[in-house]
């Protein structure tokens, strides 16, 4: 009889890879000056509210009027062409920064949002989060009223002068929720 060696924990994220992973313009969905260019940005931190300097940040998004990106290239950026799809390390004090546009609702009677993970030192798997936008439509919106009211603002982001913000917190008071999804 053959006894398999026991399993072993996966690999913690990176920086494995760190020369691949960046890519020129890959926190510029738009560039900036695009009709409509917004900045979305936050901060991570940690369960310590401590801002976590080495996190890598993937968002994807639909884009002004809810059509989601179906052109290949999403690392190719031409000042043009929106892909829905950017990528960007957290800086020293854990801050984030984008620059896209608001998107829209992919689904009538949805709440628009944008799809972040969360790579980072510790995470022995990626994080999936959303960041909704705010407004009424996220009144019936059935991933935020599946959750409890004081959990639901973790997911909703704020608007501020450049456009939106939405911090980002792994763990503690004020946790940001994170999704699990089928096969994950």
């Amino acid at each position: 009889m053959t006894t398999l060696p026991a399993a072993t924990p996966a690999q913690t994220i990176g920086p494995f890879y760190g020369c691949a992973l960046p890519f020129d313009h890959g926190n510029e969905l738009v560039p900036r000056g695009f009709p409509g260019a917004i900045r979305f940005h936050g901060t991570v931190t940690d369960g310590d509210g401590k801002p976590v300097p080495d996190a890598l940040l993937e968002i994807w998004q639909a884009d002004a009027h809810g059509n989601v990106a179906h052109t290949p290239g999403s690392l190719h950026r031409d000042s043009w062409t929106f892909t829905g799809f950017g990528r960007v390390a957290t800086g020293d004090d854990g801050h984030f920064s984008f620059t896209t546009v608001e998107p829209g609702a992919t689904d009538s009677g949805r709440a628009p949002f944008i799809a972040v993970t969360v790579f980072g030192r510790g995470l022995l798997n990626r994080l999936f989060t959303r960041a909704y936008v705010p407004g009424p439509s996220c009144d019936d919106e059935p991933v935020l009223t599946s959750l409890p009211a004081y959990r639901r603002r973790t997911l909703i982001s704020e608007r501020d002068a450049q456009g939106l913000r939405f911090d980002i917190r792994l763990q503690g008071d004020g946790e940001t929720v994170f999704l699990r999804f089928p096969g994950q």
